[in-house]
């Protein structure tokens, strides 16, 4: 009785590399490597437009708020502004309007901005390039 570990059978990798030079297998990984790159580009290309564009929703619908909220506020203030100042004096009532507006200034930039900054950028690129073996990252980067 031998205890002889069967053969295993060659697979299409081992029949490749017998049929080929050295020199058709480099260049088969070269293209195989430039056609990853070519793909995490376009990737990153197709998100950050998906990334503008929300962006520019989001603005744009902050702007379209802010103007239309103007006019209402305009005059709901103008009757605010006349109505305390009845009872306190012009001055005063204006002083009083005046603050409640930069109270809701700071609220309403406050909110703004949080939204632009929830904008998650190009995660499935960030992804795949992690995934990138370190040794064909440029100049050794090796993060």
């Amino acid at each position: 009785m031998s205890s002889q570990i069967p053969e295993t059978p060659p697979t299409a990798a081992h029949a490749k590399a017998d049929a080929n030079s050295l020199g058709d297998l480099l260049g088969d990984v070269t293209r195989d490597l430039s056609t990853l790159m070519r793909q995490e580009v376009e990737l990153a290309k197709a998100e950050a437009k998906q990334s503008a564009t929300k962006a520019g929703k989001g603005a744009g619908m902050l702007a379209g708020a802010g103007v239309a909220g103007h006019f209402v506020l305009l005059f709901l203030s103008i009757a605010l502004w006349y109505a305390l100042g009845l009872l306190m004096g012009l001055g005063w009532s204006a002083v009083v309007v005046a603050v409640i507006w930069g109270i809701i200034a700071a609220i309403l930039a406050s909110i703004g901005r949080k939204e632009l900054k929830a904008i998650k950028g190009m995660p499935q690129t960030a992804e795949t390039m992690q995934e990138i073996p370190p040794t064909l990252k440029p100049n050794g980067d090796q993060r």
